[in-house]
């Protein structure tokens, strides 16, 4: 299929009219492809000889609207920073329709309803930064929205400095969010928030669509679903950075990619927005605040689920359903088969080596997938060895009770502990280039993005340690 061909439909739109305001792209001046995507284009079967066609970059910047589309923004509310906000929206995205299962939307294409006095654009580094990390953590293995392709432009934004427009063409496979639902419970519109719930089962959970329970057992799933999320998000080393109930996905993906960060050394509390000075939204509080959304979420649900059902699915988040994915990923990353008790102590007692051996995250769990007994390599890339070495003593009395050998260990554990992730100062990297109008690092982080876990000796010298001026540093909302 080609983008002349493209038919899509807009299901949201049955929806009562308080759901969402038509809108119209505001077209960026001189707009110009950085990157197509063809991961994601095969998704709704489009061709990638697309990447060439003129209409590519009409579709993106809305000159180009396909046959069936019809262009709107999507309102619903949230808890920012733990205080609630009536009225977000869409303040900068034109959703255009649905195809193949896949709902297309172009972010910074213009102001809509929902903008409040915003002027509806995104940064070309913002876009960046989006477009490469929702590729990367599909390839991790981890659920998340996706990026069809990005343009910029000539057009002028006043963020921090003066920067360039662009737009990039998001693709979710659902877009409500736990804020959608707080919308209409504020406003005690209880029948729309029904209407809501069917909606979404239809589109993210059609396999209860038949159940008499649906929407107590939607919740549940969006519970499951959060907490394997979130145990992912920790395992591999991710830190979000807004994780505002209107940033929550109903469907459990990863979404709205403001600052966030890949770790470079572990440091537990570390956190990647400069405004969030007291770290709500650090890597440690992760799992906590995902638990505080859900009850946000339990409380919009509960003019129509039973709130007593709810709050014993919320209990077990906490007592079994995080802990139990979190310790299952982390066993996997450590090579651990056999479940024992004792394992759990095991992590723990992880975490707070890497935290006081000043270890590149990412570098660290590679390295272990090719441990043997000799400890030389792991002491090399630690600051303080001597607290790795007394890891390593237990992880040796553990292993003794594993049936694999070194070698099937070594490649399970090569296809769980990536070897490149895209770390904040190598997309800075890329940015850069393009805002010179250099586009050949993104498409190398793009590559590099699908293929975490290959041995790439082209690209070796994104495998090795942030540059200590890199490591872990804080980035703005400013977008």
């Amino acid at each position: 299929m080609n983008i002349d061909n493209m038919i899509l439909q807009t299901p949201y739109l049955t929806l009562d009219e308080e759901f969402y305001n038509l809108t119209k792209s505001d077209p960026l001046e001189e707009p110009y492809l950085i990157s197509f995507n063809p991961n994601a284009a095969k998704l709704i079967n489009l061709d990638e000889e697309s990447a060439t066609d003129p209409l590519l970059v009409s579709l993106l910047n809305g000159t180009f609207i396909p046959k069936g589309a019809s262009p709107f923004a999507m309102c619903y509310a949230g808890h920012q920073f733990g205080h609630y906000n009536p009225w977000l929206g869409d303040g900068r995205a034109n959703n255009l329709g649905t195809l193949n299962g896949w709902n297309l939307q172009t972010k910074g294409s213009g102001e809509t309803l929902y903008s409040r006095s915003a002027d509806g654009r995104a940064a070309i580094r913002s876009s960046i930064r989006e477009y490469l990390m929702s590729e990367s953590m599909f390839h991790l293995g981890i659920a998340t929205t996706r990026a069809l392709g990005i343009i910029g432009s000539k057009t002028k934004i006043i963020r921090n400095t003066v920067e360039n427009a662009a737009v990039v063409m998001r693709m979710s496979t659902s877009w409500v969010r736990f804020g959608t639902f707080e919308y209409f419970y504020y406003r005690r519109e209880y029948d729309k928030l029904h209407s809501l719930a069917e909606y979404v089962i239809e589109e993210s959970y059609p396999h209860l669509q038949s159940d008499e329970d649906r929407l107590l057992k939607m919740f549940c799933e969006v519970v499951d679903r959060t907490a394997t999320l979130i145990a992912q998000w920790q395992g591999v080393g991710f830190n979000h950075g807004v994780m505002n109930t209107d940033n929550m996905s109903i469907a459990g993906l990863t979404i709205d990619y403001g600052p966030f960060a890949m770790m470079d050394d572990f440091n537990f509390g570390y956190i990647c927005n400069c405004s969030d000075t007291v770290g709500r939204y650090s890597y440690a509080e992760q799992p906590n605040v995902a638990y505080w959304n859900l009850t946000m979420l339990a409380k919009a649900l509960s003019p129509i689920i039973s709130k007593d059902k709810m709050d014993k699915k919320l209990e077990e988040y906490g007592t079994s359903l995080y802990p139990n994915a979190y310790i299952d990923t982390m066993c996997k990353k450590i090579g651990l088969t056999q479940k024992l008790d004792s394992d759990a102590q095991l992590v723990e007692d992880l975490i707070v080596a890497l935290h006081d051996a000043f270890v590149d995250y990412t570098l660290f769990f590679r390295t272990l997938s090719h441990y043997d007994g000799n400890r030389e390599d792991l002491y090399d890339i630690a600051m303080d060895p001597i607290v790795i070495d007394k890891w390593l003593a237990l992880y040796d009395k553990r292993l003794v009770f594993e049936e694999f050998t070194h070698e099937q260990r070594s490649s399970q554990m090569l296809q769980e502990n990536p070897k490149y992730v895209l770390k904040n100062h190598m997309i800075q990297e890329a940015i850069v280039l393009a805002e010179d109008g250099d586009f050949s690092r993104v498409e190398q982080l793009l590559y590099l993005a699908a293929h975490p876990y290959d041995e790439l000796p082209e690209f070796e010298h994104f495998a090795g340690d942030t540059p200590e001026e890199y490591k872990n540093i804080g980035l703005s909302c400013s977008s």
